[in-house]
């Protein structure tokens, strides 16, 4: 389990994205690989959704990685916003819109996605991929890389 407060700024949201690809690899999965790749960018929407539409003065958003042992990792971001509610669905942003497409982009890239109300004023927007033993160069919490079997010319 990873869990990090970040300020409700615009770099804490590339902060909190660069994070959880530094997790991730030190979990076993890593930098560049699809997962990698998809979940940070999932990170990035959720983030700056925490960062731009749930906005309180001196309140901060938090993101948490957990990955499961039955190969899914889940991807929240809790902010302090529960009354700013996020559809079910996601739905688009008129085609001259600058924004407003970040959700849409979870919901095409995750596996599930879905919003949990906590504690008042806390909401927790989530998304989850499945992540499969091929996607990992070690064991998830070992330092050592996994060897790909080699075979010299000749033998």
């Amino acid at each position: 389990m990873f869990r990090r407060r970040f300020a409700s700024t615009r770099r804490a949201a590339v902060l909190a994205r660069r994070l959880a690809q530094g997790q991730l690899d030190a979990w076993g999965v890593p930098h560049d690989s699809e997962v990698s790749d998809t979940a940070a960018l999932i990170v990035a929407e959720l983030a700056a959704n925490a960062v731009l539409h749930a906005y309180v003065s001196g309140r901060g958003f938090e993101l948490g990685l957990l990955l499961r042992e039955d190969g899914v990792l889940r991807i929240e971001v809790t902010d302090t916003r529960a009354d700013k509610a996020l559809p079910v669905v996601a739905g688009g942003a008129p085609a001259d819109a600058e924004s407003g497409r970040g959700l849409l982009i979870v919901q095409g890239f995750a596996d599930h996605w879905g919003t949990t109300e906590g504690p008042p004023p806390l909401k927790t927007v989530w998304a989850q991929l499945a992540v499969g033993e091929g996607d990992f160069v070690r064991a998830p919490g070992s330092a050592a890389p996994r060897r790909p079997e080699c075979r010299r010319a000749g033998s």
